[in-house]
């Protein structure tokens, strides 16, 4: 911060906390147990996936993050989702005491709140894992525009093609019920590039 180092840690974990507007104690102590219990770290016989910050006995820097929180219009960020900095600084806080309470005080670690951070990450892997509360909600512009981006996935992954557009590839008896003009009722999503 300012050219200055006021933080750091050897092996250990970096958590880069974006707080919401939605956040409430029960999402802290939700945040804490994943933290410090999450089994990322290798055992003495070098098994992967085994054992956690707690187990290992390793530091935890905590770095308060409020872009992690940015919802993008267009290709601007938006940050009407994260917790105002009067509230945030406050839940933050809490964050890191509950941590020290349930871990070793001397082994959390923090940034500066609110200060302009430079934060050198040297990732062992790497590995960088999401963890967001179950209660965490998400914006309903947000979800629609997640939702279509699966959409869209999920059609260029299918290879074969459907069933409906190998019955279009088949002529269609005007005097068929069944075949459609898709004036009424043709409610097929997929179209023929």
């Amino acid at each position: 911060v300012g050219g200055e180092q006021i933080s750091s840690i050897g092996r250990g974990l970096c958590v880069l906390l974006g707080i919401s507007l939605e956040d409430t104690q029960r999402e802290l102590e939700h945040m804490v147990r994943k933290i410090l219990n999450l089994r990322i770290f290798e055992d003495e016989s070098g098994k992967h996936w085994s054992k956690s910050v707690m187990d290992k006995q390793y530091e935890v820097l905590c770095v308060s993050q409020f872009t992690l929180q940015c919802i993008l219009k267009g290709n601007k960020p938006d940050y009407h989702m994260a917790m105002p900095t009067e509230q945030a600084e406050s839940f933050y806080n809490n964050f890191l005491e509950q941590l020290r309470k349930a871990y070793k005080p001397e082994l959390i670690k923090d940034g500066k709140f609110g200060a302009y951070m430079q934060v050198h990450i040297q990732n062992d892997g790497p590995v960088t894992i999401e963890l967001e509360s179950p209660a965490a909600t998400v914006d309903p512009k947000q979800l629609t525009k997640l939702e279509k981006q699966q959409q869209r996935k999920e059609k260029t992954r299918t290879k074969v093609p459907s069933e409906s557009s190998r019955e279009r590839n088949v002529p269609r008896n005007k005097d068929d019920p069944s075949a459609s003009s898709g004036a009424e009722g043709d409610v097929s999503s997929e179209r023929e590039p």
